[in-house]
């Protein structure tokens, strides 16, 4: 074993650019864009799905569905669409796994407030809007950063897979290692995909604590 993180660290120090590259695709292209298209698209669809019953059942429909296609099998029916190999089919298939999380969390978060609150918000002459802004929101935020967590993590970790398609990444090194038989190639893709998802998910959960009001915290 230690054979083999000696033969990791030579690896990465005889080409430190190659790592830190790979790194840098797989933060930029692989996690932030498909999760801030993930959080563009399915906050907005989630609070609408709270607000109508027909919208709720086809949305959470079709991202669960979305959810249950193996990885590998997306990534090729987004080939088989036309979008060619490199990041597009990618960062798409990554952003259809990130949808359901988000989408979902966001409308629990909403749904899950207190028709009190909500009534008392409403007898203050709140608007809608207003309502939303100001009272379900801030109320139902932890939910929703609880989705963009686990939005996040997955995307890293399915990420890996976009090596096949063309998009570089980290994966790259796991695809290599297994064409090659060679097991320190998988630790230098594997080892640091996990260390980002940890990283991640930490960093979130500090974002969420300062974004979160602090009333709302439950802080003494």
């Amino acid at each position: 074993m230690l054979e083999t993180f000696n033969k990791v660290y030579t690896f990465i120090a005889n080409d430190p650019e190659q790592f830190l590259s790979a790194i840098q695709d797989h933060i930029l292209l692989l996690v932030l864009v498909p999760v801030s298209l993930a959080i563009l698209v399915a906050v907005p669809l989630g609070i609408l799905a709270s607000r109508f019953r027909w919208l709720e059942k086809i949305v959470l429909s079709i991202t669960s569905i979305l959810q249950t296609i193996p990885s590998l099998a997306l990534l090729a029916l987004m080939i088989v669409l036309g979008m060619g190999i490199g990041p597009r089919p990618a960062i798409t298939a990554l952003f259809l796994y990130s949808l359901l999380p988000i989408l979902r969390n966001t409308f629990i978060g909403i749904k899950n407030v207190d028709p009190f609150l909500k009534e008392a918000a409403t007898g203050m002459g709140m608007t809608n809007m207003q309502r939303l802004r100001m009272v379900e929101l801030p109320i139902a935020f932890s939910v929703i950063m609880a989705g963009i967590r686990t939005a996040t993590v997955i995307c890293i970790g399915t990420g890996t897979l976009a090596a096949y398609v063309g998009a570089g990444g980290l994966g790259v090194f796991i695809v290599r290692g297994l064409q090659l038989f060679r097991n320190y190639l998988l630790l230098v893709g594997a080892v640091p995909a996990a260390i980002l998802a940890l990283l991640a998910d930490y960093l979130l959960g500090k974002l969420e604590y300062f974004l979160i009001p602090r009333g709302l915290r439950g802080e003494q």
